[in-house]
C-alpha cells in the first residue's frame, strides 16, 4: 500500500484564509514539502510530529531542482505516508503542479489537489477592489514576467493581442524594477495612464500597498517580496481623494483626474 499526495495551496499568508480541508490535512500531515512563498503563519499549523522539507526558491536560488523535488514525492509516497506538497497562492497557478503531477501518474501513485486563494484574489482583496467589474473590466489575465539568462525580461511569449482596455492584467512576482515592467507593458500598446496597484505580503499584516499609474510605476518604491502587480481599470483609486492607513498595513493615493474621469464615464452609460 501506498500513501497519497497531497497537493495543497496555502493562500495568499493569512491562515484564517486555508480551506478547512487544508488545515485539516496539515494537523495530520506525515511530511510537508514547502515552498518559500508559506508563511511562517501556516506553517506553525503542521502536525508536530511532522517532517518539514524546505525546497523554496529565495532570489533565484533554488535548494532542490524540480527533478528532486518529484523525486522526493515519489519515494515518501511509497513509504505510506501523508505528503503534502504546499504551495503558496493555488497550486495550479504558476506552482508547476503539472510537472508534480506527471511525475506521481507515472509511479502509479494517488494524489489531489486541494486549492487554494491566489495571489491576485489575495492582492484584490487586500486592496479591496475587484478584479472583473461589468462596466469597466471584462477579464483577467493571469501572467509573470521572468529574466533570462541574457539577463532582458520576458514576458513568456505573452499574446498581447488578446489585452484590450477591458483587461485586467495580474502580474505575479513582478521583481524589483517596475520600471522595466511599465516600459514593456507601454511598449505593447497599454496606456501609459492606466492605473496600477502594487501589493507586498497581500493578507499579512505587513502588507503594504502602492498606488500608481503606469507611467508612474517606475518611481515607486520597491517593495518587499512576494508582490503582485494588478493593472487595468479596476486597479483606479480615483473616486477616493485621501486614505488613511489600514490598520497601519498601506496606504493609498489618488490616481490622475483623467482616470477618474474614466471610471465616471463608463458609470453613466451604463446609467
Amino acid at each position: 500500500m501506498s500513501g497519497k499526495v497531497h497537493l495543497v495551496g496555502a493562500g495568499p499568508g493569512d491562515p484564517e484564509l486555508l480551506t478547512l480541508k487544508a488545515a485539516r490535512l496539515l494537523a495530520n500531515a506525515d511530511v510537508v514539502f514547502y515552498d518559500a512563498l508559506v508563511s511562517k503563519e501556516v506553517l506553525a499549523m503542521i502536525s508536530r510530529d511532522a517532517e518539514l522539507i524546505d525546497v523554496g526558491k529565495r532570489a533565484g536560488r533554488k535548494l532542490l531542482t524540480q527533478d528532486e523535488i518529484n523525486s522526493l514525492l515519489v519515494s515518501y509516497a511509497q513509504k505510506n505516508k501523508i505528503v503534502i506538497r504546499l504551495k503558496g497562492g493555488d497550486p495550479l497557478l504558476f506552482g508547476r503542479a503539472r510537472e508534480e503531477m506527471e511525475a506521481l501518474r507515472r509511479a502509479r501513485l494517488d494524489f489531489e489537489i486541494v486549492p487554494g486563494i491566489t495571489a491576485a484574489v489575495g492582492a484584490a482583496a487586500g486592496a479591496r477592489i475587484s478584479l472583473t467589474d461589468r462596466r469597466v473590466a471584462s477579464q483577467v489575465l493571469f501572467t509573470t514576467f521572468s529574466r533570462g539568462e541574457t539577463g532582458h525580461l520576458s514576458d513568456g511569449g505573452l499574446n498581447w493581442a488578446a489585452v484590450t482596455p477591458e483587461t485586467t492584467i495580474a502580474i505575479y512576482m513582478p521583481g524589483m524594477h517596475y520600471g522595466e515592467v511599465a516600459a514593456r507593458l507601454i511598449e505593447n500598446g497599454l496606456s501609459p495612464e492606466t492605473p496600477c496597484v502594487v501589493v507586498s505580503q497581500a493578507t499579512r499584516a505587513e502588507q503594504q500597498i502602492r498606488w500608481s499609474t503606469i507611467a508612474s510605476l517606475g518611481n515607486e518604491p520597491q517593495l518587499p517580496a512576494p508582490s503582485l502587480l494588478i493593472v487595468g481599470r479596476v486597479a483606479s483609486h480615483a473616486e477616493v481623494q485621501s486614505f488613511e492607513d489600514w490598520g497601519g498595513r498601506s496606504r493609498a493615493r489618488a490616481l490622475p483626474s483623467d482616470a477618474a474621469h474614466e471610471l465616471r464615464s463608463a458609470e453613466a452609460q451604463q446609467n
